[in-house]
């Protein structure tokens, strides 16, 4: 039997070296499930580089196409736990030995919606709302 494929993803630093990594599979879980391991090459990276490695996992199509997410983490990073948070849905945590582990449901795109009133905050508001004052 042979190993499945994982997706390989980095970040570069300023120097064209590798500040963060991911390996990505959806042949390892159970059905619908992904998982990803993430961690930093040092623990002097700048700030934004792990949460752009969790955007660059959340974007792969294998996530998007998943139901669940598994992720593991190293325990204490605050940025990228923050930031899957952030991208998932009722994610839950749990500390492992020197990993942060989390379990969470991968959201769905909303589809576009011609008649979509983004921003109108009265449409489709009743009442007479219009009689009362309103402070300025």
């Amino acid at each position: 039997m042979t190993q499945p494929e994982a997706s390989h993803i980095e970040v570069k630093d300023d120097n064209d070296q590798t500040a963060a990594v991911a390996a990505v599979s959806a042949d390892s879980g159970p059905e619908g499930t992904v998982r990803t391991s993430m961690y930093a090459k040092s623990e002097h990276v700048r700030p934004g580089d792990r949460a752009s490695l969790v955007d660059a996992v959340m974007d792969l199509p294998e996530v998007q196409a998943a139901d669940r997410l598994e992720a593991s983490v190293p325990f204490g990073d605050a940025e990228s736990v923050e930031r899957l948070r952030e991208r998932t849905d009722n994610a839950e945590l749990r500390a492992a030995g020197a990993s942060t582990l989390l379990d969470a449901n991968v959201p769905r795109p909303r589809p576009q919606d011609a008649g979509d009133t983004t921003g109108d905050t009265t449409a489709g508001l009743m009442g007479d709302s219009a009689d009362e004052p309103t402070d300025v």
